[in-house]
């Protein structure tokens, strides 16, 4: 099948060897557009160096991919860094920075991965400019103290998805969702990456077929499950 993935520009680079392992082909369409805010970046590098925070969250591989390079490897032994995907770990194993990984690809997993440990602790996280009151809120309920640096935004592109000769279409997020401007979907596979964007496609009208556990792997994995199941 010819997928569509909705990404952001800067954040496909490895779709198209993931799904030809799974037998299909991708286009990458962005919905979205990532304004990079480098003044928070070097705020965020500065108080990480500084030992300011006990454990650091990467959300996702853009923050990864922008601020690993700049922060030293020795920063580990100040603070835990915590990836929520091999995707993101590979970014910050790739800088030198020895990072734990959440066992799922849901930031409400991250408070119960670091149980008891994180009550009294400074929680450092680096993301995009999207609210997430649900991590915010556990991280404090818990005893932490959650410290926000949102260094992108996320912009739409205004542009309509190029959906040609695409067989389904893959929703990454539930803002690349609600944010995007769709053609007709008459005959493409509706799929999402997990719950969350599932919740967001429900909502807005459009049931999806398959619905992944928070991966690409596990969602290309869940579509040949349900190729097979209706051939």
């Amino acid at each position: 099948m010819l997928l569509a993935i909705t990404r952001l520009a800067e954040k496909g680079s490895a779709d198209a060897a993931l799904c030809k392992k799974y037998g299909h082909e991708c286009r990458i369409v962005s919905p979205l557009r990532a304004e990079i805010r480098s003044s928070t970046i070097q705020t965020f590098v500065l108080a990480a160096a500084d030992g300011e925070f006990d454990a650091i969250f990467f959300t996702s591989a853009l923050p990864a991919q922008k601020i690993a390079p700049l922060l030293n490897p020795t920063i580990t032994k100040k603070s835990r860094v915590i990836a929520i995907g091999p995707q993101t770990a590979k970014v910050l194993h790739d800088a030198g920075l020895a990072a734990e990984t959440l066992p799922t690809f849901y930031s409400r997993d991250f408070v119960p991965y670091l149980g008891e440990w994180i009550n009294g602790k400074r929680i450092g996280i680096p993301r995009a400019d999207v609210p997430n009151p649900g991590l915010i809120n556990a991280i404090e309920d818990a005893g932490g103290m959650a410290f926000e640096y949102r260094c992108y935004g996320l912009e739409p592109t205004n542009e309509l998805l190029n959906f040609d000769e695409v067989d389904a279409v893959l929703f990454t997020s539930a803002n690349s969702y609600k944010m995007a401007l769709l053609p007709s979907m008459q005959n493409i596979l509706p799929i999402a990456i997990g719950d969350i964007t599932a919740d967001a496609m429900q909502a807005g009208g459009l049931e999806p077929k398959v619905v992944g556990d928070g991966s690409l792997e596990g969602t290309l994995n869940a579509l040949n499950i349900y190729l097979e199941s209706v051939q």
